[in-house]
């Protein structure tokens, strides 16, 4: 069932939203290095929040282990911070973070080029970026349903010739990790497609991959990779559908 937020409650949703979007902006300008571990990088989230007086909302979430998903070139998503994960030049590094502030819980993902990196790894990103406001601007639109914004995302996406993952989407926000509807980044039609309506809380979330868009759920239970070992980007917004129409939540 959707869960409709209260003018309060997006308040509430916006703060946390907001001092997400600045833990994100933190990392920028070079902050991901090469030499670093994964595990580096979640040790600094981690004690961002908690100088915060907020919570990491992935920690512990279905037994996950770590404060941040971090998932480096090949891995889509899920990825788990390790201390012998090094980061090398030209990597691509995607980070998704959830906050949890008094109960109000936000989502964001970014993909950070490390150094310098190949023309079509760049373009990946650049597009993967592209593709999350595409189905933003859809998403926008007066009467819009769900699956327009996956038919954006994907539109965009193939017609760059990148491939985009079905296994996992976006989802509804903001007072679970979790809620629904969820948001695909193609169009099923063995999915639901609700009208967005105010008061909803979206996370969209495009996962594009440069070669195959098929996947392998690794060994340690949570890790996606491609299933062609090509590189993958991740970008996430969560934005709500208010009286003023959409609020992109995870940018200031």
């Amino acid at each position: 069932m959707i869960q409709l937020k209260t003018d309060e409650q997006i308040e509430g949703i916006r703060k946390s939203c907001h001092m997400l979007c600045e833990l994100l902006d933190s990392l920028e300008d070079g902050k991901i290095k090469e030499g670093m571990s994964t595990k580096d990088i979640d040790r600094y989230c981690h004690e961002w929040i908690l100088k915060r007086n907020a919570k990491p909302a992935c920690l512990h979430y279905e037994g996950f282990p770590a404060a941040t998903c971090i998932s480096v070139n090949d891995e889509i998503i899920h990825g788990i911070p390790k201390s012998n994960h090094i980061i090398k030049e030209g990597d691509l590094v995607s980070i998704d973070l959830c906050i949890n502030l008094k109960g109000y819980i936000s989502d964001s993902a970014r993909t950070y080029i490390v150094g310098k990196t190949g023309a079509q790894e760049e373009k990946l990103v650049k597009v993967t970026r592209e593709c999350l406001y595409k189905g933003i601007e859809a998403a926008s639109q007066s009467h819009a349903r769900i699956m327009d914004i996956g038919a954006a995302v994907f539109k965009h996406a193939d017609r760059n010739g990148f491939g985009v993952i079905r296994e996992y989407c976006g989802h509804g926000v903001g007072l679970e990790l979790h809620e629904d509807p969820e948001v695909p980044n193609y169009v099923s039609h063995s999915l639901g497609n609700p009208r967005l309506r105010e008061g909803m809380v979206i996370a969209i979330e495009p996962m594009i991959t440069m070669g195959s868009r098929h996947i392998i759920d690794m060994p340690d239970g949570w890790t996606v990779v491609t299933a062609d070992h090509k590189p993958a980007a991740h970008f996430e917004h969560t934005v709500a559908i208010t009286h003023n129409g959409l609020e992109i939540l995870t940018q200031i």
